[in-house]
């Protein structure tokens, strides 16, 4: 199957195979003894090397401002300013880069400018949705007779806990793929009406873009849950909503994916609460049963 590739998705493509730390190791055998000793370094400290100035590059590695001039000019960069731009394209796009060592701050400090941040990530999640939209998602969530959720890497913690929670409120929640399985075994004949929940976050799985139009060839409803990356994606879910990633610094939080799943779980028990408070009964009596909790 061919799948349609968009100029920005081939953009990033290009970006993440084509990084700094990739043509230093490409070209480093062909490097000058100064150049190699810059190299080194960068190779070294690459999760924080963007904090660096050309001079602290030069003094670090032992030589000329030149020196490292020129490093970046045969690796295709026309100024430092340059290698800071794509150092920050490279953290767009989840590779985790400390672009500010002062980002953190120092003291109480710290705590504030982590919690502004994920404050931040939380008022823009939910200003973006849709009242209509959400309450169709939800609808889908209780009336589909079945449930699939697909979720690699990052994304496998928030498929994870994003079953967890809706099988509290009703059956036919599963995973996919199995471990060990291909995932075409997974969606292959989905029964009508059976909804797919996608995590898409950045730095997505290969074969991404070839599920999404598998899913769309199977005319399956489907719920794309990923950040706002997701604008390079070439074949549009049924429905999309975009959690913002960004924190102070190189990892990215997943607080608002994490508080999405919280929202749609309950809002789906509260569809069907009757139902669901017998069901949370009955799974509670089996922990009891099994003696599986204290």
């Amino acid at each position: 199957m061919n799948v349609a590739i968009t100029p920005v998705a081939l953009k990033i493509r290009q970006l993440m195979t084509q990084h700094l730390g990739q043509r230093l190791r490409q070209q480093f055998d062909q490097l000058t003894p100064h150049e190699r000793r810059v190299a080194g370094f960068i190779l070294d400290h690459f999760d924080d090397f963007a904090v660096y100035s050309a001079a602290e590059l030069a003094r670090l590695s032992g030589v000329s401002k030149a020196t490292v001039s020129r490093l970046f000019r045969r690796l295709g960069f026309a100024s430092f300013q340059e290698v800071r731009q794509h150092a920050r394209e490279l953290r767009h796009h989840g590779v985790p880069l400390v672009t500010d060592r002062s980002a953190l701050g120092n003291g109480l400090e710290r705590f504030q400018r982590h919690f502004e941040r994920e404050r931040d990530n939380l008022h823009r999640l939910l200003e973006a949705i849709d009242a209509d939209t959400f309450d169709a998602i939800v609808a889908r969530l209780d009336e589909a007779p079945e449930v699939v959720i697909v979720g690699y890497r990052n994304g496998y913690p928030v498929a994870l806990h994003l079953r967890q929670q809706l099988i509290q409120a009703r059956d036919r929640v599963r995973l996919a793929p199995q471990p060990g399985q291909p995932l075409s075994e997974e969606i292959t004949d989905l029964a009508p009406g059976t909804l797919v929940i996608v995590m898409g976050f950045r730095r997505r799985a290969r074969g991404f873009e070839a599920l999404m139009a598998r899913l769309a060839e199977q005319d399956a409803a489907c719920l794309l849950i990923g950040d706002p990356t997701l604008a390079a994606s070439a074949v549009k879910p049924t429905w999309q909503l975009e959690c913002p990633l960004d924190s102070i610094s190189a990892f990215d939080s997943y607080t608002a994916a994490m508080s999405l799943v919280n929202l749609l779980a309950n809002h789906l028990l509260h569809r069907r609460l009757q139902s669901g408070r017998a069901r949370i009964d009955e799974i509670s009596a089996g922990y009891t049963v099994l003696d599986e909790l204290d």
